[in-house]
């Protein structure tokens, strides 16, 4: 039974990256990143994701790293969002992709866990999750995440408050450059934007991810660009 124990500790553990710190982006191309030709390149030393009137994007897809699948982590990043007119004042929407699954490969369709992202005044910092279970945790909640009866919704119970919502809000720099920290340790999730924690998950379901890739979106819609750079990764 305890080599039982050890070898399926072995099993799970590989899955997860070697313990340090990674830099996902070199700063110059996208070496170590896929997605769909035509959308991404570098522009001003960051990831860019552009979709305009002659190239939309007929649905959400992603830039996907990589590197590996962690596990537990600590990723943070510097992101920009501006409208088809350069500024930011208009439409843009976006997020980051964690602990996902690649579901179409052919579009880099991706599905899990989301750090939201808008040229809005709601959703930035609130915890999404692509394809499945939509908004788990609104900004400035502090929430529990249950299973709930077979075939219906997860029961989610506000248990706290983070930051409030309008002072996240109020610290977010409109089509400047703002500053992600996505902290996932076991089941519990954290998302902080410009040093405010805006959501903080424990997530107890089956379904919940303890790991999968890393995915940059670029959002179906009007046209839009998404900028990211800094994206270090440090892993336990």
């Amino acid at each position: 039974m305890k080599l039982l124990l050890t070898l399926t500790l072995l099993v799970a553990s590989s899955a997860c990256l070697q313990a340090g710190e990674t830099q996902l982006f070199n700063g110059k191309d996208l070496t170590g990143w896929k997605g769909v030709d035509g959308f991404w390149s570098v522009k001003d030393g960051a990831i860019t994701g552009t979709t305009t009137p002659d190239n939309p994007a007929k649905k959400n897809t992603f830039l996907v790293w990589q590197g590996g699948k962690p596990c537990d982590f600590v990723l943070t990043f510097k992101y920009r969002l501006l409208d088809a007119n350069g500024e930011g004042k208009g439409y843009a929407n976006s997020g980051v992709q964690y602990r996902s699954k690649v579901l179409d490969e052919s579009y880099w369709v991706v599905g899990g866990y989301q750090a939201d992202m808008e040229l809005g005044k709601n959703y930035s910092g609130i915890l999404y999750e692509e394809k499945g279970r939509g908004i788990l945790a609104k900004r400035g909640q502090k929430v529990t995440v249950e299973d709930n009866e077979k075939g219906k919704k997860p029961k989610i119970t506000v248990v706290g408050e983070t930051t409030p919502s309008a002072d996240v809000q109020a610290g977010i720099e409109q089509g400047g450059w703002n500053e992600y920290k996505i902290v996932a340790k076991g089941n519990v999730l954290e998302h902080w934007i410009n040093g405010k924690l805006s959501v903080h998950v424990t997530d107890n379901t089956e379904v919940g991810a303890k790991e999968g890739v890393i995915g940059l979106q670029l959002h179906q819609g009007k046209p839009m660009t998404a900028q990211f750079k800094e994206l270090v990764l440090t892993t336990e």
